[in-house]
């Protein structure tokens, strides 16, 4: 075995300890004594490869999205509609977050954007400007027609949707989360109507007022 190769296996081993003790105690309350402990490694080894337990959330995400991006891609190859597409996104990520509901649900605490564990913050931005791609992947050649000035927001309004689904997702203790997968279906249903009739001409002014709401929220400061 290469000493990269080894290397490699010891920060995945350590990674993967993390998990179980976040899921077992808890993110706040798990230390990098007892992740280092589950992992079977020295703590100075785990201090080594991740220097907080906030690193390893980090990589954890990074893990997760690297996970993700290929069933994603292919399921926007294969698919044609925006409907399909949506639900190929959205479902990929419930699947692969599935084991690790309640650590989303710890992580939610930290919404700040200025906690690096945010999905808002700078230090998770390139993960969540390769999610808002996926959105744009889906809605290009799909068939929605919006005005000029509203469409160039849609796949980041997208991604907050699929971001409040997650949100209500972690905390949602209904059997199998079936009350997620009921709003996830009637929420989709209502957005798909939505779209369709925002190419209407005769909600030029709704546009525009849209346009500049848009503009607000996502501008430029």
């Amino acid at each position: 075995m290469t000493k990269i190769k080894k290397s490699e296996e010891t920060r995945t081993r350590i990674l993967e300890a993390a998990l179980v003790v976040f899921r077992e105690r808890g993110f706040e309350r798990a230390t990098m004594r007892e992740i280092a402990m589950t992992a079977e490694v020295a703590v100075g080894a785990a201090y080594y490869y991740f220097e907080s337990k906030d690193a390893i959330v980090m990589a954890f995400y990074e893990r997760s999205q690297s996970e993700m991006q290929p069933r994603i891609e292919a399921s926007l190859t294969e698919s044609k509609t925006l409907e399909s597409r949506l639900q190929a996104i959205i479902s990929t990520k419930f699947e692969c977050f599935g084991p690790n509901r309640k650590l989303l649900g710890a992580l939610s605490a930290h919404s700040d954007p200025e906690h690096p564990l945010s999905p808002f913050s700078r230090e998770t931005s390139t993960i969540r400007e390769q999610d808002v791609g996926f959105f744009e992947r889906a809605v290009a050649n799909s068939g929605v027609k919006l005005p000029v000035d509203i469409k160039p927001y849609l796949p980041r309004l997208l991604w907050m949707y699929q971001m409040g689904l997650i949100l209500f997702w972690v905390y949602d203790k209904s059997e199998d989360q079936r009350r997620t997968m009921l709003l996830y279906e009637k929420t989709l249903k209502i957005i798909l109507v939505v779209l369709r009739l925002a190419g209407i001409p005769l909600l030029r002014p709704i546009h525009r007022l849209a346009a500049d709401l848009l503009d607000v929220v996502y501008g430029e400061d």
